[in-house]
């Protein structure tokens, strides 16, 4: 991830506060409140100034009351053929990892593939996520475990998985390297993000906390 790209994924989360705000008619002094942080650092936040952390994101999401996915919901036309130049995919980083967007978010179609790469220690949370629709997985590097129902599967590189997606699944980067997975969700109900459920993975336990910048 390089500085523009990291830069551009601020510009746009700044852009959805801004928005979201707005259309609740929210002053920057009540978020403030409600969140609990500073108006400097929603301030920040809003110019594209800073990044925020997730779990930063969390606290501004419940006094929105809006998931932390509207931060990041991808909404573009939707188009019967789609063509991404591997430059031109959307890049997206989370907690230890990049989600890279392959089409499927252009798609009119009900398939969404995209491309994780997860840190070491990267995980989808501890509790798991089930959604509709049917989920096919691919490592391309390193060792990824799946966890589908209890069940275990460790994928290595060329190892497949594919199961009803409404089955309680998580994943985790099992090894001591980074993996590199494509997901493929498809037949998931009209309406529903799946992609979403992977895309902002659960703040991890041992995410540094942040310090509230001050108001002067």
């Amino acid at each position: 991830m390089d500085e523009i790209e990291v830069r551009m994924t601020t510009l746009e989360v700044g852009n959805r506060l801004r928005q979201l705000r707005q259309e609740r008619d929210m002053s920057m002094r009540s978020l403030a409140r409600a969140s609990g942080l500073s108006t400097n650092a929603l301030s920040m936040i809003e110019r594209g100034r800073t990044s925020p952390s997730v779990s930063t994101l969390y606290k501004i999401s419940e006094a929105l009351g809006v998931p932390i996915t509207a931060f990041f919901r991808l909404e573009p036309p939707r188009q019967e053929v789609v063509f991404r130049k591997a430059a031109e995919r959307r890049r997206v980083p989370f907690p230890r990892g990049v989600w890279e967007g392959l089409g499927g978010e252009s798609f009119i179609g009900g398939l969404e593939p995209f491309l994780l790469t997860l840190d070491v220690g990267a995980s989808s949370g501890r509790f798991g996520m089930l959604h509709s629709g049917h989920e096919f997985v691919l490592c391309l590097e390193g060792l990824l475990e799946y966890e589908v129902e209890d069940q275990r599967y460790l994928l290595e590189a060329g190892d497949s998985l594919l199961f009803a997606a409404q089955l309680r699944h998580r994943w985790r980067n099992a090894g001591k390297t980074p993996v590199r997975v494509v997901i493929a969700l498809t037949c998931f109900e009209r309406g529903e993000s799946p992609t979403e459920f992977h895309f902002i993975p659960q703040v991890l336990e041992d995410e540094p906390s942040e310090e509230k910048p001050s108001d002067s």
